[in-house]
């Protein structure tokens, strides 16, 4: 979800900057909602679990594809199933990205540890190749959405200014330990109205036993659709979240976000958009000198289980607070 969410940014970029091109994505009906406020940008979806799984069912989809008689191809993923396509297309110009293999290998290796390129440059060069160069220096966000009476409901009508907090991550090493963050969520709490965001079941219970502790805390996951969350992030004032997902859709919503950084790094190249490294919260490299472990967080190392905690809960209120004022 994070990687399709940092697409939204360059596109918007892509389609202002270039308004007469026609833009198709392809994507999963499910990221659907990140796209509709671009314009001149249509989302063709991909049902990689049904009639368009597999190799057969990627011909089928170039087929379909094949249809709407585009021009060149960016591809922004390149991975195997993108690559099958590519072969389906031939005879059309395809440019695939450059995810800095080599690079990023050294930093996980500890042959250097300096800033990379960032994903959002790397799609802007896919573009670039293709000869539609983009500035990304200055960007532009879409308005707050006006919320629907189902969640004005949910989250009611105060004046408190609202934080958003993503408490998870894909790998256990870029997650906040829970026990912290709701020292973090306490503090918060005398000032602002938290909003918990989280996926899935087991998140969902998890966040739905913090909310029920605390006065002003309000748990979204599991609550609302996703073009509903959506419209939720746009009207927070800070996201608070891991090297994750809603780090990626706050940003591309223009909205402020500070991110915590277990064993991952930003120098890899996953800052949100239109951030700097000033925005993140970083675990001591003093005492765990590998990170970062790996590019996606993935490798935990033997003693490298508690990395996060070297981060106190004073920290992120700290770096919080002085955002959101």
């Amino acid at each position: 979800m994070g990687d399709v969410a940092m697409t939204v940014p360059v596109l918007r970029a892509l389609s202002s900057q270039h308004p007469n091109l026609k833009i198709t994505v392809l994507t999963r009906s499910f990221f659907k909602p990140f796209f509709e406020d671009i314009p001149n940008v249509y989302v063709f979806e991909a049902d990689i679990k049904g009639k368009h799984k597999g190799v057969l069912g990627l011909w089928k989809l170039s087929k379909a594809l094949k249809k709407l008689k585009f021009d060149v191809v960016a591809d922004l993923h390149n991975v195997l199933r993108s690559k099958v396509l590519k072969f389906f297309f031939f005879g059309k110009k395809v440019i695939q990205i450059n995810k800095g293999r080599q690079e990023k290998s050294a930093l996980v290796n500890g042959e250097l540890f300096e800033q990379l390129k960032t994903t959002h440059q790397r799609y802007a060069d896919v573009f670039k190749q293709l000869g539609f160069q983009i500035d990304l220096n200055h960007p532009i966000f879409p308005k707050k959405e006006s919320l629907n009476s189902k969640s004005i409901q949910h989250l009611g009508t105060d004046s408190k200014k609202w934080i958003g907090i993503a408490p998870f991550a894909a790998f256990e090493g870029k997650m906040y330990p829970l026990d912290l963050m709701e020292k973090v969520i306490e503090n918060l709490l005398k000032e602002y109205k938290v909003i918990l965001f989280g996926a899935g079941n087991d998140e969902a219970k998890i966040l739905d036993r913090i909310a029920d502790q605390y006065d002003g805390v309000i748990n979204l996951a599991g609550k609302f659709l996703l073009d509903e969350e959506l419209d939720v992030i746009s009207n927070l004032d800070l996201m608070l979240a891991m090297d994750s997902g809603n780090a990626h859709l706050a940003a591309m919503l223009g909205v402020k976000v500070i991110t915590i950084w277990g064993v991952t790094h930003p120098y890899a190249g996953f800052l949100p958009f239109n951030h700097t490294i000033d925005s993140a919260i970083l675990a001591d490299k003093t005492h765990y000198p590998k990170i970062p472990t790996s590019v996606y967080g993935n490798k935990l190392p033997e003693g490298y289980e508690n990395a996060m905690r070297s981060i106190s809960p004073k920290q992120i209120i700290s770096k919080v607070l002085d955002a959101i004022k």
